[in-house]
């Protein structure tokens, strides 16, 4: 599975024209939310930086995939407000969830599983395609799903503390399968 999901990855980023480094096609994080799903439910990600400062990531969709509701919440004991993130799409088309107004007929809602459909909470959909952009504060809850193509994302932010997101899903694990 690991390989049919890098050969995805890299094609995605040749189409994308997003050039990728041996390294970094090595060391690219493919999640699958520990939900044993990870064309329907997952994240392929490649960290180009993260500093006690900010945070650089290329986000690699496959067609319809989805990244679970989730918040980046404050951390006192680090003294962190809860990462801030710019997404910024460079290819396809990533369907963003926030909260706000439920759009009617929004594109995920036919694509989430009806016994996980309790755990996507905000139905505000914002479509971002290449060029377009969205800032999404910390500790909000948001999901996105790529449109039928996939999708690649770059995100800019504060820094990533990963392993405290809050995901509103309880069977959700920030796992990898590498």
């Amino acid at each position: 599975m690991k390989d049919e999901i890098l050969k995805k990855v890299i094609s995605l980023a040749k189409e994308s024209g997003i050039a990728l480094k041996r390294e970094e096609i090595e060391n690219l994080e493919i999640t699958d939310f520990g939900l044993k799903q990870v064309e329907r439910f997952g994240l392929q990600i490649v960290v180009y930086v993260n500093t006690s400062r900010v945070c650089a990531k290329e986000l690699f969709l496959l067609p319809n995939q989805i990244c679970p509701e989730h918040k980046h919440p404050p951390l006192p004991q680090l003294d962190y407000p809860g990462k801030e993130e710019t997404f910024r799409c460079r290819y396809g088309e990533v369907y963003l969830y926030v909260p706000g107004e439920p759009t009617q007929n929004p594109y995920g809602k036919d694509k989430v599983p009806l016994d996980k459909l309790p755990y996507f909470t905000v139905w505000h959909e914002i479509v971002l395609k290449p060029g377009d952009q969205y800032t999404i504060p910390p500790d909000t809850l948001h999901w996105f799903i790529a449109g039928q193509k996939g999708a690649v994302v770059s995100e800019f932010s504060s820094t990533s503390y990963d392993e405290y997101d809050v995901f509103t899903d309880p069977q959700v694990v920030r796992s990898s399968m590498i």
